[in-house]
């Protein structure tokens, strides 16, 4: 997958169509995902990552992952790499 095709303020979905997050950027082969998308609890206020190889396709302003978003999510890191 090129990143040239991924820019900011895109939606992120699942292969299932819902809602994962939108893209804040892409930085060494991670989508880092915008605040305002980062959950609940401790999650909330702090962005996620979403490591490229789950992207399976750039279809319009939307980046379609390979995995349902409820799959997708238990992949998110945190910026340190380590699983959220």
């Amino acid at each position: 997958m090129t990143t040239d095709k991924i820019a900011q303020n895109m939606e992120v979905i699942g292969a299932d169509g819902v809602h994962v997050g939108t893209v804040d950027g892409v930085a060494n082969g991670r989508i880092r995902l915008a605040k305002r998308d980062s959950g609940e609890g401790p999650h909330r206020g702090h962005a996620h990552f979403i490591d490229l190889g789950l992207v399976a396709d750039v279809e319009g302003q939307r980046v379609r992952l390979s995995a349902t978003a409820a799959v997708a999510v238990t992949f998110e890191e945190e910026q340190s790499g380590k699983p959220v």
